[in-house]
């Protein structure tokens, strides 16, 4: 633990706690809120890009925070953050059309963004190695787990007070947060690479692949001009990512660089990184929508039947970090969280198969995913820095992250389109007129194919977490720093 600390280490670790929980919830709580917001935010912009914006923001400056980290110092950038997403909530709250909140939106997206590489990087400085594994863990649970209580206290807020109050609730915390890491953090020096510079045409294509792509996904939700057709987005994105791929392998102080990931131990890790993201957000999309539309309950209590993958993501997280911390293979870790997420969704397939009226199988099937992803958050972020170069640490953080956040964001708008699909046949063949009971099967058989496929996702995954382990003889950060000269 640094001795330049001026305070206790917890007092820090929980505002970093505080602030990914808010801006966890910020990604979900205005999902009960909408229908309120539209009725009373004039404008003509579609109420999907208040979601979409601070989704797009969010992911696209994930890997620029973890270079500029590496270049300028944890400690800015992770005030930067928190104040990015204090005046981005102010301004939510004072909107006073679509077009202000969407635009606010992106202003409080482009600090939450940074929020959870940032305060992951900033745990090695709280705490000893043989402890960072435990409260990278709790900081991935809070994170997950916060997402989920989202539309409960969006409802909660709408009918008591009012949707500005889901914005307004974040300023009094995110400036507390902003004064007690700026008192207790002491000022840092940046990159350990001597003469390093930010990759700004780097940056610049990496942003344009991200929101070309992110708009692909959302294109059937944003209501697009024709001229940016699915195609041609596309069409753009790979050819952005080739762009920046190129620029990558042949600029002085790669963004990105692409040696990390010929690292086995570390494309593992982004992969499965990328998996967790997939997984996680079909739950919390899919099944909540089969509650309410198949199963006639409240948002509130769709909501409730989540708990078990809350509690599984909470108590897999703290043991995940204790396991690590006693040396047990990340590996293993990630075998047996794997084979609790097929269990899982087996769980659940089966349930909409053979008992589609029973809400309880479903909730307790989502008790081992849970668990899984539980195990599974504190492995991905601990093997990531454990194999990469302490130069590169805060871009080695940030990019299993980013593409966690593309997995949830391209692989629900996928799974939507076939969800979409499945729906559209079977109802197409059904006797008319089309019943709720119709549409309540057809859905249920269109979720039986959407968890089929991610179940598809995580049995690719097993074979890869064989790899989490560095090469026999591999520098790791920690070893680098015993053999440096005292």
């Amino acid at each position: 633990m640094p001795s330049a600390l001026k305070s206790p280490p917890w007092l820090p670790f929980s505002m970093l706690a505080l602030m990914l929980v808010l801006a966890a919830l910020d990604q979900t709580i205005l999902s009960t809120a909408l229908p309120v917001m539209a009725h009373e935010l004039p404008g003509h912009w579609p109420l999907a890009w208040v979601f979409s914006a601070y989704l797009l923001a969010a992911t696209v400056v994930i890997v620029l925070y973890g270079r500029m980290a590496d270049a300028l110092g944890k400690r800015s950038m992770l005030l930067l953050a928190v104040g990015l997403f204090l005046l981005g909530s102010l301004a939510c709250g004072a909107s006073q059309d679509l077009q202000q909140l969407v635009l606010a939106r992106a202003l409080q997206g482009a600090g939450g963004g940074g929020l959870m590489t940032l305060a992951m990087l900033t745990v090695p400085d709280l705490f000893a190695p043989d402890r960072r594994g435990r409260y990278q863990g709790l900081l991935g649970a809070a994170y997950g787990v916060s997402t989920m209580f989202g539309p409960l206290l969006g409802g909660a807020l709408v009918e008591h007070l009012s949707w500005h109050w889901a914005f307004w609730l974040n300023v009094p915390f995110a400036a507390l947060a902003w004064g007690v890491l700026a008192w207790t953090l002491p000022p840092q020096r940046g990159a350990q690479e001597p003469g390093m510079r930010i990759d700004w045409l780097g940056a610049v294509l990496l942003t344009a692949t991200l929101v070309l792509l992110l708009l692909a996904t959302q294109h059937g939700q944003l209501e697009l001009t024709e001229r940016l057709s699915l195609g041609l987005l596309l069409a753009l994105g790979a050819k952005s990512a080739l762009a920046f791929l190129w620029r990558q392998r042949r600029a002085a102080h790669p963004l990105l660089p692409l040696s990390l990931f010929v690292r086995p131990a570390y494309a593992a890790a982004s992969f499965i990184g990328f998996v967790t993201g997939a997984a996680l957000y079909a739950a919390v999309v899919f099944l909540p929508q089969y509650l309410q539309i198949g199963l006639h309950l409240s948002p509130t209590a769709s909501a409730w039947h989540l708990l078990p993958l809350m509690a599984g993501i909470i108590a897999a997280a703290v043991l995940s970090g204790k396991r690590l911390r006693a040396q047990t293979s990340a590996a293993s870790l990630a075998r047996v969280a794997c084979l609790l997420m097929l269990l899982s969704l087996g769980l659940i397939t089966g349930t909409l198969r053979w008992a589609p009226t029973l809400a309880l199988g479903l909730s307790v099937g989502l008790l081992p995913l849970g668990l899984g992803l539980g195990l599974l958050f504190p492995v991905v972020t601990l093997v990531a820095q454990r194999v990469s170069p302490a130069h590169h640490m805060g871009v080695a953080t940030a990019a299993p992250i980013m593409l966690r956040s593309l997995g949830g964001a391209a692989g629900v708008a996928l799974l939507a389109a076939l969800l979409a699909d499945r729906v559209t046949v079977e109802l197409a063949a059904a006797s008319p007129p089309v019943h709720g009971d119709a549409m309540a099967a057809a859905l249920g058989h269109g979720l039986q194919s959407v968890f089929g496929w991610v179940a598809a996702l995580v049995l690719l995954a097993l074979p890869v977490c064989g790899r989490l382990a560095p090469a026999r003889g591999a520098a790791t950060p920690e070893l680098d720093a015993r053999r440096r000269p005292a």
